[in-house]
């Protein structure tokens, strides 16, 4: 009985040890993981920066100034859907 328990004892022991293991993996995986999204969420402001530039640009190299002024008012519509949207997360 008393060999039965030491037994239990140490399964016990090894099973708390491969969790333990199990569970810092995991704690190390999830760092990953958020680096990772931190690091596409700054590529993606970059981007968005970069696109919105780009579109400016375009808008006020059009032809005609009426146009360069619908191509402004439709960016300045989607910044603020991106700004409510950030206000939302």
């Amino acid at each position: 009985m008393l060999e039965d328990i030491r037994e239990n004892i140490k399964q016990l022991i090894a099973r708390y040890e491969a969790e333990k293991a199990e569970n810092e993996r995991l704690r190390e995986e999830l760092r990953t993981c958020e680096e990772t999204g931190t690091s596409l969420r700054k590529q993606i402001t970059e981007l968005e920066s970069e696109l919105e530039t780009r579109k400016l640009t375009e808008a006020f190299s059009a032809a005609a100034p009426a146009d360069a002024k619908a191509k402004v008012d439709k960016l300045i519509k989607e910044i603020d859907k991106c700004i409510s949207y950030l206000e939302e997360a």
